[in-house]
């Protein structure tokens, strides 16, 4: 998972740590190879990008955020209007009242987390606060969606920035793509490599997961991080892990399972969850309905509602 640790709670990688060998490996555990140190960097030249129109823009750090310990960014579904309460995604990991346990999805609670908004050279533009967890969970996918006290509309009239746009597509194995860390104002580059049956790490179990080529050796602190299509634009995953030290299935080491429960170790390759899942389950307002057709997030038991 990756953020830096915080507490006791897991081993995640540390702020300042080594990071494991970056090479694609084969079907099992491989031979560590050195690696880049966690550090803080300027920000990596923008991608060129061609827009649906023809016009040429940029993939850079303008709708991004940085937590205290994830990135994260500003983001509008396909049918979101500018007078929408304005949503920011984030790991389920980052949540701030600690990690959803297997099963469990929080909906609806109460936040006052507050997020740095930055513009296309990564500067802090704003403070960016949340009224309420619109939804969060480490099951099938890894994800928490905070609603904010303001809208798209007034976000682009103060700042000047526009939110990212969460594609309804399913992404395609090939694409380049970009992952942008407001946390660490940098940017990674590389292509969607495949995607995994299921994705295993510790007690969680992630599905149809995006698997990044090497180029994309992302560090604690990048998780959150939205993954770009560098063709459309549009956000098409979040960063959330990656295999560090070549174990099976463990915290900060996950492994893929595929149909027939053959499992896979890949150290030093890092991966995503796609997102396009998500515009099926918000209905006008960008407000949540995980009974709408084609919503497939887990919902929460009983227990967990308006705990």
């Amino acid at each position: 998972m990756r953020r830096p640790l915080v507490g006791a709670l897991t081993t995640l990688l540390l702020t300042g740590a080594t990071v494991a060998g970056v090479g694609t490996a084969p079907a099992t555990a491989v031979t560590p190879t050195s690696g880049d140190t966690a550090r803080t960097s300027a920000p990596t030249a923008p991608a060129p990008v061609i827009d649906v129109k023809g016009r040429t823009k940029a993939v850079d750090f303008a709708g991004t955020v940085a937590l205290s310990n994830c990135s994260g960014s500003l983001i509008r579904l396909p049918d979101s209007a500018d007078t929408d309460p304005a949503l920011v995604m984030t790991n389920g990991h980052c949540l701030e009242t600690g990690m959803p346990g297997p099963g469990e999805v929080v909906t609806d609670q109460p936040s006052n987390r507050t997020f740095s908004l930055l513009n296309s050279t990564a500067g802090k533009v704003a403070t960016l606060r949340a009224v309420k967890i619109s939804y969060a969970t480490m099951t099938d996918t890894d994800v928490t969606l905070y609603e904010l006290n303001t809208t798209y509309a007034r976000i682009k009239q103060q700042y000047r920035i526009d939110a990212l746009r969460l594609s309804g597509d399913h992404p395609v194995a090939g694409t380049p793509i970009k992952v942008v860390s407001g946390y660490w104002k940098r940017i990674y580059s590389c292509n969607v490599d495949a995607f995994v049956h299921e994705l295993r790490e510790g007690d969680w179990t992630w599905k149809d997961s995006l698997r990044y080529t090497s180029s994309c050796n992302t560090i604690g602190g990048t998780s959150g991080s939205p993954v770009i299509d560098v063709n459309s634009g549009k956000v098409v995953a979040i960063n959330n892990t990656g295999n560090e030290s070549g174990e099976r299935c463990t915290v900060n080491n996950p492994c893929e399972v595929d149909e027939k429960g053959n499992v896979t170790v890949r150290q030093g390759i890092n991966y995503a969850q796609e997102t396009y899942g998500i515009t099926k389950c918000f209905a006008a307002g960008n407000k949540l309905d995980l009974g709408l057709p084609g919503c497939t997030l887990p919902k929460p038991t009983e227990e967990v509602v308006g705990r």
